[in-house]
């Protein structure tokens, strides 16, 4: 039996501390009695006691959950079980320093929905040392606020072991705007231990004879691909020169960039059927791709859409198409639609051969330079043609 002195002492501590928690309990109760001590009615009355502050934590956590993170009833139920708040006071600093670095309201629901152990870890510490380290890079408060919402594990790496050195890693290869380009898109490089994969990856590409502007233009704008484990890569890199690519050319850099993606040979299946649609064989739809890598990755949306206006209704063959792939990539509402409507008037008034246009000659002019030579020059002829080019007037009532 449990002395009555025992269970009154348990009582007391219920009575002085009712928010005390479930594991602080159990952890005296373990260390004071052995559970062959308990009769079958204390071990209930014990069972009762650490059930009853269990859930007393568990409703805190909950309310704070929704009173202070903003979420939801439902979000909170389910992010609790990844959290147990004792008090609100750390996890109240820690949102105080998140609304100071620019998060608002709904990216700091996110975030706690999200990483929700992180409103334990100490604000002053551990998190605002790696808060004013990503502003001294340069980033802004924005961007900041987009990148740890969406990737909040960067503030659960150390920073001296981790988030400096690789910043001196990519310090070393890359002028300061780029690190900060690399953050905002690609800031999976800082979870890495960049010794492991991307020093390796490198030197692949340098025993390969790819200079070093390719190597820092690949670690800019496609830091997944040097991400990727090491024997995967290097197949990767011998695959795009065995497919004609020139590792001293740019184009390399996108085909790695491409062929480095989960889902490469699945979109590459797919997109020769439906480039084949438009008389490509599987011959013709590499070539596209050594010639302007992208084109491989586009939607089947993208394709249809594209292929149906510049061969259905400019007339441009699939053929010239193939020669000149890069005009697949052209945004639709912002340079294909409004140039091929100037374009289809003009032709339909007669005041331009079609035999004198050519893709490059339309889609390739900077915008100032295209509207010169195709609305500038005719606005005498067709008053509307500006208004036809920014999509305000149909091509039909002209």
């Amino acid at each position: 039996m449990v002395p009555l002195s025992k269970l009154k002492s348990l009582r007391l501590v219920r009575l002085l501390s009712p928010s005390t928690f479930a594991s602080r309990a159990e952890i005296l109760i373990a260390r004071d009695l052995k559970p062959s001590h308990f009769s079958v009615q204390n071990r209930i009355l014990c069972r009762q006691f650490t059930s009853e502050i269990s859930e007393d934590q568990h409703n805190f956590t909950v309310n704070y959950l929704i009173t202070s993170c903003g979420l939801s009833p439902e979000d909170a139920i389910s992010t609790s079980k990844w959290i147990k708040l004792q008090s609100p006071e750390n996890a109240d600093t820690v949102l105080g320093l998140l609304r100071n670095h620019g998060f608002s309201t709904i990216q700091i629901s996110k975030f706690c929905k999200t990483r929700p152990q992180l409103l334990l870890a100490r604000p002053e510490e551990t998190l605002l040392p790696k808060l004013e380290f990503f502003s001294s890079l340069g980033v802004s408060r924005e961007d900041l606020a987009k990148t740890l919402v969406l990737n909040p594990n960067l503030l659960q790496r150390s920073l001296e072991k981790q988030l400096v050195p690789t910043y001196n890693f990519l310090r070393s290869l890359l002028p300061e705007k780029n690190i900060v380009s690399v953050f905002k898109y690609n800031s999976s490089i800082f979870l890495q231990a960049h010794t492991k994969k991307v020093v390796p990856n490198i030197a692949i590409l340098r025993e390969l004879g790819m200079p070093e502007s390719c190597i820092s233009l690949l670690l800019a704008h496609c830091t997944h691909a040097l991400i990727h484990d090491t024997e995967k890569f290097r197949q990767v890199v011998k695959e795009v020169k065995e497919m004609g690519f020139n590792l001293e050319k740019s184009t390399s850099v996108l085909a790695i960039s491409i062929m480095c993606r989960s889902y490469y040979k699945r979109i590459l299946k797919r997109n020769c059927e439906v480039y084949s649609r438009w008389g490509w064989s599987e011959a013709d739809v590499l070539s596209a791709f050594r010639r302007r890598p992208e084109c491989i990755a586009l939607s089947e949306k993208k394709i249809m859409q594209t292929m149906d206006l510049l061969v259905n209704k400019m007339g441009w063959s699939s053929e010239i198409i193939l020669k000149s792939p890069y005009v697949l990539n052209y945004s639709l509402q912002k340079r294909i639609i409004p140039r091929c409507s100037v374009v289809r008037v003009l032709l339909s008034k007669g005041l331009i051969n079609t035999e004198k246009l050519s893709l490059h000659s339309v889609f390739g002019p900077v915008e100032k330079e295209f509207l010169e030579r195709f609305v500038d020059s005719y606005l005498g002829e067709v008053p509307q043609l500006l208004c036809v080019y920014q999509g305000k007037v149909d091509i039909q009532d002209v």
